[in-house]
């Protein structure tokens, strides 16, 4: 019995793996922008909840002391990065665990603003917070009253650990 020479079939190779090539770049470039796509989608959803749950707090905390003109209503936290680009994210997630810190300035009087600065400044003082399995330093920067609104403006910074921290 003779074989056939194989010098017949390769075009036939050729467009079989050109499509099977093809097909595999293809599925390739579908999956990435599937996954950009849903990680484009899972940050937003994250990000409205963050949202959702800051902004029921506040109007929780404005109903609560809407009678009382001369205390702290709302606490509105900014972030200042120097060199560090952080994920917008993570430094709502680190502001939102700031702000749970300094839930007990609201209802304060306005002003006792300056013993509570200073005791805020020397608790929260390069504080560290863990965010998805890495240390984040946060420094206040400044504070300022107005209308019942403490805004404050954080340092986050990037905390490396190194073996001699405990």
């Amino acid at each position: 019995m003779r074989v056939p020479p194989l010098r017949r079939f390769r075009p036939f190779y050729q467009a079989a793996s050109c499509i099977v090539l093809g097909m595999v770049i293809g599925s390739v470039v579908y999956n990435s922008f599937y996954h950009a796509s849903y990680n484009k989608l899972w940050m937003n959803n994250r990000d409205m909840q963050i949202q959702i749950s800051q902004y029921e707090e506040d109007i929780l905390h404005l109903k609560k002391y809407s009678k009382q003109p001369t205390v702290i209503r709302e606490i509105k936290l900014r972030a200042e990065q120097k060199n560090e680009m952080l994920d917008d994210l993570i430094v709502k997630e680190i502001l939102q665990l700031l702000g749970k810190d300094l839930a007990a300035l609201r209802g304060r009087s306005i002003f006792d603003i300056d013993t509570d600065s200073k005791l805020t400044r020397s608790l929260l003082d390069d504080k560290l917070y863990t965010v998805r399995d890495k240390n984040y330093a946060v420094k206040i920067r400044t504070m300022l009253v107005m209308e019942g609104v403490l805004q404050i403006w954080v340092e986050i910074s990037v905390r490396i650990q190194t073996g001699t921290d405990s």
